[in-house]
């Protein structure tokens, strides 16, 4: 099990990085992509990361000179993804800290193998902590949220504003994908009486989250209205339709 762990997915290579965010992401793991280093020392500063995939041949820093900054920062794990299968390249991103090398093309199953490899070994290094995520995560539109720490993720790992009533309302969704709810059972489920069911409040709330975690807010596609009888949360409704 991923267990909500973030990995980073650094690669000039839109495509490439799309591709492998996609299939991490509906393997359980909280994944932000980068197009390079700026982007990657970013997603850092913001949140802590688990594991990095990491390009060799970058325009501005490689992903050698990246792995050194990674390494030289903490413990997450570092796995070499890259076109290049020269000896010299994979020894040196060994020798510098990286703990796995994997070539493009690639069988994205071998790439989930050996994420989940290099994790359980961070983890028994570590005595069994919990992932630098520090908590369970689901996907809500083009953003993650984080169950525990309460928070709300962009895709390029930035934390967005949140209100409590906010949360109440995502997690609400989260815990009951795929079902509709009505304004009622959302407020009573999300534990909050302050606001009137028949009023348009809740409704208003609903738009002020959609503006969040919707790629196209006027055709929301992960928080859908189903007229006349409430919302529904759509997993994987991450873009407009």
């Amino acid at each position: 099990m991923s267990g909500g762990a973030h990995i980073v997915v650094v690669d000039d290579d839109e495509d490439v990085r799309s591709t492998v965010a996609e299939y991490l992401t509906r393997n359980g793991f909280a994944v932000t992509e980068c197009d390079g280093g700026d982007a990657l020392r970013c997603v850092m500063s913001a949140r802590p990361i688990d594991l990095a995939l990491l390009d060799i041949n970058m325009p501005g820093d490689d992903g050698l000179t990246l792995a050194r900054e990674i390494r030289g920062s903490g413990d997450a794990g570092i796995i070499m993804l890259t076109a290049k299968s020269d000896d010299i390249d994979r020894i040196v991103g060994l020798e510098i800290g990286a703990d796995d090398y994997i070539t493009k093309p690639f069988n994205p199953r071998e790439l989930l193998a050996r994420i989940k490899a290099v994790l359980r070994r961070a983890r028994a290094s570590t005595g069994g902590e919990a992932p630098a995520t520090m908590g369970r995560e689901v996907q809500m539109g083009t953003c993650r949220l984080n169950l525990d720490s309460r928070k709300l993720y962009r895709a390029d790992g930035s934390e967005m504003p949140l209100t409590a009533m906010e949360f109440d309302l995502l997690a609400t969704f989260a815990a009951h994908p795929g079902r509709v709810l009505s304004r009622d059972q959302l407020l009573d489920l999300a534990h909050n009486k302050e606001i009137e069911p028949f009023d348009r409040s809740i409704d208003i709330r609903i738009t002020r989250i959609r503006r969040k975690i919707e790629a196209d807010p006027a055709k929301p596609q992960a928080i859908k209205t189903v007229r006349g009888a409430g919302y529904v949360y759509t997993p994987g409704g991450a873009s407009a339709g």
